[in-house]
């Protein structure tokens, strides 16, 4: 059974896509600025970020079904910047999955292969190939009324990939789902993603989907790209300080730069071995702490940034629990940590009571605080 739609898996050296110098601008504001990005053969590429940041704009873009205002797409080295979306080659799933609902399932994922006029028993091939690739072998008789929502959403992938296409795009694919149905539906999205090997780029706001679902994201705010990088590369390495709040938890310390990579938080002395040493004494800067980097267990006299703080609340959600911390040092700044169960009850975490911890040099970040920006940017 022949299941590869013609893509090697994710190569580096070969642009399987090319964005470059896309604007998008419309009466009163700009959807997109000066996007460029490079695609690489057979990876799933995810574009993260909020409503109206543009990725929805941008991926409609790419299929010809909203034209830029400036700048081109190429496709393996083609220039489709103009092309209508009947003459690029894609396949596309959206949200809503747009199947037919007076044909068949059978028919709704062969439609495709009917108009390109092949030859029945080619479509009947190819249609029973791909039903039981997605996990429906059994449904090619029945009509979208009859399944579920993941079951239509396999459906329509089914569908997308029936032409073999050069790439998959996805928009927002799972958000019509149930939180179970979409923890399942993503895993299988992308178990099929690498088994075919076929270059994707999926629009999402959630965060978790990206995280765990993308070779490399694509974080995007207010028309423009914050950072490109893999999941882990975002999530421990934001470059700006919006990465570091959308993408993920993260607690938010003001501080002052005291040099050496030093920083004052109220009244504590942080070292922060991550940030970046170019801050002069006296700069304004806030630090970025996601609620996992803090250690509590085994501390030495001289483990960095160690603090005594009182519990003032504890979240449970099961395996995985959340204590709000203070300090009277922290000038009322508050942290949000992440606690296991177990460790709740073996360090005895609990509200009013008082513990001991240490927050991870190596994990903390630093960003220019808004009004030191200002200021520079005013100067």
């Amino acid at each position: 059974m022949d299941l590869n739609v013609g893509n090697p898996l994710a190569d580096p050296a070969r642009a399987a896509l090319e964005i470059v110098g896309i604007r998008k601008d419309f009466e009163t504001f700009s959807a997109l600025r000066d996007i460029h990005l490079r695609v690489n053969a057979g990876e799933m590429l995810c574009f993260l970020g909020p409503s109206g940041c543009g990725k929805t704009t941008l991926l409609r873009i790419i299929a010809g079904l909203e034209t830029q205002t400036a700048g081109q797409i190429l496709q393996n080295g083609k220039d489709v910047s103009w092309l209508p979306p009947d003459r690029r080659d894609y396949g596309i799933v959206f949200q809503s999955y747009a199947l037919f609902p007076n044909l068949s399932i059978a028919d709704n994922v062969g439609y495709g292969l009917v108009n390109s006029r092949a030859r029945k028993a080619e479509i009947k091939a190819r249609v029973e190939e791909l039903l039981t690739l997605v996990g429906l072998p059994t449904s090619g008789a029945k009509y979208p009324s009859q399944l579920s929502g993941g079951q239509q959403q396999r459906v329509a992938l089914a569908r997308a990939l029936a032409t073999r296409p050069g790439l998959l795009l996805l928009d927002e694919p799972l958000s019509a789902l149930d939180a179970i149905e979409r923890i399942r539906l993503r895993g299988e999205i992308r178990r099929l993603q690498k088994q075919v090997g076929i270059t994707t780029i999926m629009v999402t706001h959630d965060q978790e989907e990206a995280l765990s679902m993308a070779d490399r994201i694509v974080v995007m705010n207010h028309g423009v790209i914050e950072q490109v990088g893999t999941p882990m590369d975002i999530y421990e390495r934001p470059a700006t300080p919006f990465v570091a709040d959308f993408v993920g938890k993260v607690n938010v310390l003001r501080a002052m730069a005291l040099g050496q990579q030093r920083f004052k938080v109220g009244d504590l002395e942080l070292q922060c071995d991550a940030c970046d040493a170019a801050f002069a004494a006296g700069d304004a800067v806030n630090l970025y702490l996601r609620p996992e980097d803090r250690m509590a267990e085994n501390l030495r006299e001289d483990t960095a940034n160690r603090m005594n703080v009182l519990v003032s609340k504890v979240e449970f959600l099961g395996g995985l629990c959340i204590a709000e911390v203070t300090a009277d040092a922290l000038h009322g700044q508050t942290l949000g940590l992440h606690f296991s169960l177990n460790q709740l009850h073996d360090l005895d975490i609990r509200e009013g009571h008082t513990i001991e911890i240490a927050l991870r040099a190596n994990r903390i970040r630093a960003f220019a605080a808004p009004s030191a920006s200002a200021a520079r940017a005013h100067a």
